[in-house]
């Protein structure tokens, strides 16, 4: 990661640049706004560290102008003792975080490696969607919430591995489209992407159906038939609803995962199969297992590296995004919703996740008759719903939480910082928690 520092004091400025060298980080540094945005402009500068009280252009004004040069800069504030509130506002800028002089080191190298994972989760979602857009791939990824960046840098990362791949989320949420996503960002790309709904299969037919069979094999099959498994052959077999799958049948799919052969139905011969398997359910497998309705072993051999697919209520700063979207597909005329109706949409917890919303934008810009989307042209469960004293408990212990951050934030004047320490918590994870309930300063 290239940083650069931004000091006036030559000594702090050559103490921190020294220290970063030695901690590996390319580090440049400059004495003044001036210097700083020549160099900003020659290099790929991903970080910056700068004091906030500085002759000529202050830290505030150099950092506002490298945000115009480069809106996805990272900066901490270096700030003096006692300056908290000026931090706050500077932050409020586009810094990501500030450190009080004397600077403590351990400090700052805490504060360096946070933000080092979170470039690296940028890059891997400029990745993937460099990747979608060259390749002009029929897969649409909506979303840029915290949740969905730390989603699709992992997609980035599995998707360069030969191993199979548990994808765990709720009815909705999109496995099937995170598989296929995995699949295209592969070395296995170019190869067939065959899908196979454990759910849909008829269990006398789950084995003809993955592993195929022979001419005669029984009643009705009048000719050799190839399974899903060699029909995915070099590409990716994904197997959804994988909770599903007979208990007699698991043992053969470990075989396949393990041995990487096969054997038709009615056959003897043995057939090789170089297949990367992809699974998905919405069931919790570990109690599967524990009640002794999936195998253990086949478990682990699923289960090498897995995903998490976030609900819609853990990301909903992308609702918006997603109505946008959905409204292009789906409307036949220009359409908007009304900031209640928005609202309406983003306080809804959507049990049903992404799929619900979607069914949500079919059904309003159908019923609608002119081209604002009110709240009365909403189903009545959104236009009613409450955030709090009903529904599930987590979605009663976020209301609480949502509130409690509020009277905090309203209590100390919506100064970050103090607000955080009234809750017991860290200013961070307070941005987290406004960014996962909606809340700004209006």
């Amino acid at each position: 990661m290239k940083i650069l520092v931004v000091d006036d004091e030559e000594m702090q400025r050559d103490t921190l640049t020294g220290f970063l060298q030695k901690r590996g980080y390319d580090a440049l540094s400059a004495s003044g706004g001036e210097e700083a945005l020549q160099l900003f402009n020659s290099y790929p500068v991903q970080l910056v560290l700068l004091d906030h009280n500085m002759p000529g252009m202050n830290g505030d004004e150099l950092l506002a102008r490298m945000k115009q040069i480069n809106p996805f800069v990272h900066a901490i504030m270096i700030t003096a003792y006692g300056s908290v509130d000026t931090a706050v506002k500077v932050m409020q800028l586009g810094a990501d975080d500030f450190l009080e002089k004397p600077v403590d080191l351990v400090d700052l190298l805490a504060k360096l490696e946070k933000i080092e994972h979170l470039v690296a989760e940028e890059e891997d979602v400029s990745e993937v969607n460099d990747t979608l857009h060259v390749r002009d791939l029929p897969l649409h990824i909506i979303g840029d919430s915290p949740a969905m960046r730390r989603l699709l840098s992992s997609v980035q990362r599995i998707a360069q591995t030969p191993w199979t791949v548990l994808i765990h989320g709720e009815t909705g949420t999109g496995k099937e489209l995170i598989a296929r996503l995995i699949h295209q960002l592969s070395p296995r790309s170019e190869a067939p992407f065959i899908e196979v709904n454990c759910a849909a299969v008829p269990e006398n037919l789950f084995e003809s159906e993955l592993f195929g069979h022979e001419r005669g094999a029984f009643t009705g099959a009048t000719q050799q038939r190839k399974g899903r498994f060699e029909l995915a052959c070099a590409g990716s077999l994904f197997l959804d609803e994988v909770g599903e799958l007979p208990l007699n049948l698991q043992s053969k799919l470990l075989r396949a995962l393990q041995e990487k052969k096969i054997s038709r139905v009615g056959s003897e011969k043995d057939l090789d199969v170089d297949v990367r398997v992809l699974v998905a359910t919405n069931r919790d497998l570990k109690q599967l297992v524990a009640d002794g309705r999936f195998r253990e072993d086949l478990y682990y051999r699923l289960n090498v590296l897995d995903i998490e697919i976030p609900p819609l209520r853990d990301r909903k700063e992308d609702i918006p995004l997603l109505v946008d979207f959905f409204l292009e597909r789906y409307s036949p005329r220009p359409i908007r919703f009304s900031p209640e109706s928005m609202s309406n949409l983003v306080k809804f917890p959507f049990p049903g996740n992404v799929r619900e919303l979607e069914h949500v934008i079919q059904r309003v810009v159908t019923m609608v008759r002119g081209s604002l989307v009110r709240p009365a042209d909403l189903p009545a469960e959104m236009r009613f719903h409450k955030a709090s004293g009903q529904g599930a408990l987590s979605d009663q212990l976020e209301a609480v939480e949502r509130e409690m951050i509020l009277e905090a934030l309203d209590k100390h004047d919506w100064v970050q910082t103090r607000a955080a320490d009234s809750l017991g918590i860290s200013e961070r994870v307070l941005r987290y928690k406004m960014g996962k309930h909606t809340i700004k300063k209006s």
